[in-house]
């Protein structure tokens, strides 16, 4: 296996951790406080349905289409960089810098911290452009 591959591989799983921490943040929220949106949720726990999610649920969710906007992107290519063996290095350089940013960015986005959430996301969208860079002239020179 390819350290570019491995590595992509590991970026791979850490952002999926990550957007699974993201869910369980909701989850402990919703459940801490009995405060479900659901109907049927709010059942459960002999509740009645909420009208507006917590504070904290809707952030999350936020940064949860935040992700949605951009880790797919990330999936699709650095796989193709992978599969198409772009030079390693950069594949390699990257996916970290890509997964760290897209760390960061949840973090910063969760604390309500700017500029660095803009920051964040900055560098990971340099980080897809430059996959589409590499991508590209590994396309033109073969």
């Amino acid at each position: 296996m390819s350290s570019a591959l491995t590595v992509y591989a590991l970026c791979v799983v850490v952002l999926f951790l990550k957007m699974f921490a993201v869910s369980c943040y909701q989850g402990v929220f919703r459940l801490r406080f009995r405060a479900f949106t659901n109907t049927e949720d709010a059942a459960v726990f002999n509740r009645i349905a909420r009208e507006k999610e917590l504070p904290q649920v809707t952030r999350a969710a936020r940064v949860w289409a935040n992700d949605l906007e951009n880790i797919p992107a990330f999936f699709a290519l650095g796989g193709l960089a992978v599969a198409m063996n772009a030079p390693a290095s950069i594949t390699l350089w990257l996916s970290v810098l890509f997964t760290i940013a897209r760390v960061l960015h949840t973090l910063a986005y969760m604390k309500g911290v700017q500029p660095w959430r803009t920051v964040f996301y900055g560098v990971g969208i340099l980080c897809l452009l430059g996959f589409c860079a590499t991508i590209t002239i590994n396309v033109v020179v073969s």
